[in-house]
């Protein structure tokens, strides 16, 4: 945590702010290590400071490398994290303090602005754009977040049946994750099937798979606080040759992303691989979202492949790959990976196999 910390004070003077005050709960657990659900930090140029409750005290005393913690507020406390927070700007002569204006309730910035002696600078951002870089540590956990989804997938090959409902599809996926490893699930898991295919995060319902339904599943878990996110889509028996040539695209399309994403690449331009590639075969406007996100502590993080997306991507930041083709009362498929940019390009960190296969 001591090389976060000094890379937020770096940038607390970049922005002339004497202060960030760290509210957020991903980035709180970030930059301080912190897995409990109440606290608050505070960096200055020379110090950090992590504030809690009484529950959490011992907790964030061994989580919280690198900060003073000091206890605040709770049922029996007499000190508010406002009085202190007043009392470090006093000691330190704070004077302009940078917050999460992104991440802050009204009443909770008139609560500080009314309270505190020092000028609150919306300042969101700051940290997410740590937090776009992955180090060691953090690419283990996401390697195993993905090796875990990798094998509930392999698991899912032989369950899958006729006659199972989406959502007992969903629910066994879920279960295995966690058998697997999976400290928890990195959002609902999607089942769609058939016509339903076509709805591209289409909420598993209690629709039966049927002989002949596509079927496109986007799951993910975390592993230790980091996020996997991928999607196959797979064929019960032998389907409509339309949704063959469809899924077709979509893997070649997926295929050249790998292929040819590589550092200073801008997202627009890596979202324009698949894009063009689809729309050359005649499928563009079925192809309505972005080719990718990156993820980590979130599910969704920054930076974004769409076709807005004018910043380059850098060594150690991530990104999905994820075509797909959606055609209203027919079906779809979409073929979802996790890159991870290297220095020549990326390396695929989900291993399932993502030809259609027909079981």
């Amino acid at each position: 945590m001591k090389r976060r910390i000094e890379r937020l004070q770096a940038s607390l003077k970049v922005e002339s702010l004497s202060a960030y005050l760290i509210t957020e709960k991903y980035n709180l657990r970030y930059m301080s290590g912190f897995t409990g659900t109440n606290g608050l930090a505070l960096v200055t140029a020379n110090h950090a400071y992590f504030l809690t409750d009484f529950r959490y005290t011992q907790q964030a005393s061994k989580q919280c490398e690198g900060y003073e913690v000091i206890l605040a507020g709770g049922s029996a406390s007499t000190s508010s994290p406002l009085h202190i927070l007043q009392d470090i700007i006093e000691k330190e002569v704070l004077t302009r303090i940078g917050y999460e204006e992104q991440h802050m309730t009204v009443a909770e910035y008139d609560g500080y602005e009314n309270f505190l002696k020092a000028e609150l600078v919306p300042a969101s951002g700051m940290i997410e754009v740590l937090r776009s870089y992955k180090d060691a540590d953090e690419i283990a956990k996401i390697k195993q977040a993905c090796a875990i989804t990798d094998k509930a997938f392999d698991y899912l090959l032989t369950y899958l049946k006729p006659g199972l409902t989406e959502i007992e599809v969903a629910n066994t996926l879920d279960f295995k994750m966690r058998e697997y490893g999976a400290s928890g699930l990195s959002f609902d898991t999607i089942v769609a099937s058939g016509k339903r295919s076509a709805m591209p995060h289409g909420v598993a319902s209690e629709k039966r798979l049927e002989k002949g339904d596509i079927i496109t599943i986007d799951f993910g878990c975390y592993y230790q606080g980091y996020a996997s996110d991928m999607t196959r889509t797979v064929a019960l028996g032998d389907v409509d040759p339309r949704l063959k040539e469809i899924h077709q695209i979509v893997y070649e399309a997926n295929q050249l992303v790998r292929d040819l994403a590589k550092p200073g690449m801008t997202g627009q331009e890596i979202d324009a691989i698949a894009r063009n590639y689809i729309d050359s075969h005649g499928y563009g406007k079925y192809f309505g979202h972005a080719l990718g996100h990156s993820y980590g502590l979130e599910v969704h993080e920054d930076p974004n492949a769409t076709p807005s997306a004018h910043t380059p991507f850098e060594v150690n930041q991530l990104v999905t790959d994820e075509p797909g083709i959606y055609i209203e009362g027919l079906g779809g498929a979409r073929i979802e990976d996790d890159l991870l940019f290297i220095e020549d390009g990326n390396v695929c960190l989900t291993q399932s196999p993502r030809e259609l296969i027909l079981l």
